[in-house]
């Protein structure tokens, strides 16, 4: 059956009180209770879950993630989630003063929302309290600019009168794992069980890492595939562009992004370059198959999340779950299940880059600034292509298993990864430039390329220059990063 059928076929059978969100993108992965969702009765509808985020180019958006680690600013010790200076606390405040409402698991906040009708995005907590914004869906660079200094301005208010701070890097630069506070989100119970039965660095992954990410849609099932296979090609020219954790337990860890080093031993059936979607017939279904068969993590019932972390999703479509024998998966399972695949570009209803380091303002308008010009102009992505076409399954895997140590100086097909990265921003800029979207003052999307430019141009990471100064200005003493670092 072709995507279109299947789509159809899908909506005819979707109840009309559901129907309002069937388009909708969840951007982060807290559930609420809300409609009843759909039972899917067969692969095709799968297929059409997906297929049915296709949008005509007038109203693609940009959605950008950007996480934080929360440190006492007295002790530089990570925030623990209750007290009253925790996280609960930050939440609760930001809720006060800020008209934020909560989405509560049992008595704890666990994330915050926008009132019906008002942008802003959510907010969310990652496994060790790394404190996470899922923007809303905006047309322009200047909206996401504005959306990131609000959220920025609301929880520094809130942080300075808690004595917490937040910090704009890839990977912890200072705490050991058992240092970590865990947060009260259930998924992550489930998650923290398993995660060691599948890889060294997934509890690191977890608890110990952060990320910018931007999430951009698409017009047709060959429009996401291109885009997907350009965005998979060039995410390590991400990563060494934005690389900004060389630091693990107070001294430097021998790599520019450890945090991307620690995805390459964390789960490799969920995880990596996905060589599948370079081969002949990569579509919609394709990308099903291969989700159908990683394994699960979780089944979302009346509030609970109930562990079937290694079993598949293949098998609760053929109604063989155990546990849930008889019983057929809802589209919000295959929403869920969707959310916990971890390659470094993952497709839902939208494509999300996944390859960047944290960091600090410039780095979360530049990640979408980067990606959105290469991918949402026909040149520049026409261009981009052209460049990634004839790199090989080797080429793709080499680069993703170099660039985190290395970053811009990594060698690649006679030349390196910055010179690549510097073609790369300029696409980039072609694009921004092509949509020329201006703000009031008379400003195109391209101002917000100016931090990777200058790293680019330099070859010089923001690892680099923290290296730089770890060994001069701050005499090995890894505490001067919260003040640097810090927003």
């Amino acid at each position: 059956m072709c995507a279109a059928t299947a789509i159809n076929r899908a909506w005819a059978r979707v109840p009309p009180f559901h129907k309002s969100n069937w388009f909708g993108c969840r951007l982060m992965s807290t559930r609420e209770e809300g409609a009843k969702s759909p039972l899917v009765e067969s692969r095709d509808d799968l297929v059409a879950w997906i297929a049915a985020g296709e949008k005509p180019k007038s109203d693609w958006r940009i959605g950008t993630e950007h996480e934080k680690f929360v440190f006492r600013t007295g002790t530089l010790e990570p925030v623990a989630y209750g007290g009253p200076d925790g996280i609960s606390a930050l939440m609760r405040e930001l809720i006060s003063r800020y008209r934020w409402l909560a989405i509560s698991e049992g008595e704890n906040v666990i994330a915050l929302k926008r009132p019906a009708g008002e942008k802003g995005g959510n907010i969310s907590l990652e496994p060790g309290g790394q404190f996470e914004l899922s923007g809303a869906p905006l047309e322009t660079l200047h909206q996401t600019a504005a959306e990131t200094e609000q959220h920025l301005r609301e929880v520094l208010d809130v942080g300075e009168d808690l004595a917490i701070g937040f910090l704009g890097v890839g990977f912890t630069p200072k705490w050991r794992l058992n240092q970590i506070p865990t947060m009260p989100k259930k998924r992550y119970a489930v998650m923290t069980r398993y995660m060691p039965t599948v890889g060294k660095r997934g509890l690191d992954m977890m608890y110990r890492t952060a990320t910018v990410q931007v999430n951009l849609d698409f017009a047709n099932e060959s429009d996401m595939v291109k885009k997907l296979r350009v965005s998979l090609a060039l995410q390590p020219i991400a990563t060494a562009l934005f690389a900004s954790s060389p630091f693990t337990e107070g001294m430097p860890n021998g790599f520019q992004s450890m945090r991307s080093e620690v995805w390459r031993d964390t789960d490799r059936r969920r995880t990596g370059m996905l060589p599948f979607v370079f081969e002949a017939g990569m579509g919609y279904e394709r990308y099903v198959d291969y989700a159908l068969d990683v394994p699960m993590y979780f089944v979302y019932r009346d509030g609970n999340y109930i562990d079937v972390a290694g079993s598949s999703f293949r098998d609760f479509l053929a109604r063989r779950l155990k546990g849930f024998e008889g019983e057929l998966p809802t589209l919000d399972d295959w929403s869920d299940h969707l959310t916990t695949l971890f390659p470094e570009v993952r497709l839902k209803r939208f494509l999300e880059m996944r390859g960047a380091d944290g960091g600090r303002w410039g780095s979360i308008t530049a990640l979408p600034a980067f990606w959105a010009g290469i991918l949402y102009d026909e040149v520049a992505l026409d261009q981009a292509w052209q460049m990634v076409k004839d790199w090989t399954r080797e080429d793709r895997e080499l680069l993703r298993a170099d660039v985190p140590r290395t970053a811009l100086a990594t060698p690649f097909k006679g030349t390196t990864v910055g010179e690549i990265s510097r073609h790369a921003v300029r696409l980039a800029r072609l694009g921004l430039k092509n949509r020329s979207r201006i703000n009031s003052a008379n400003q195109d999307e391209t101002v917000y390329l100016a931090p990777i430019e200058r790293i680019a141009g330099n070859s010089r990471t923001v690892a680099d220059q923290l290296l730089a100064r770890f060994y001069s200005d701050w005499n090995g003493n890894i505490d001067h990063i919260f003040a640097e670092l810090a927003f």
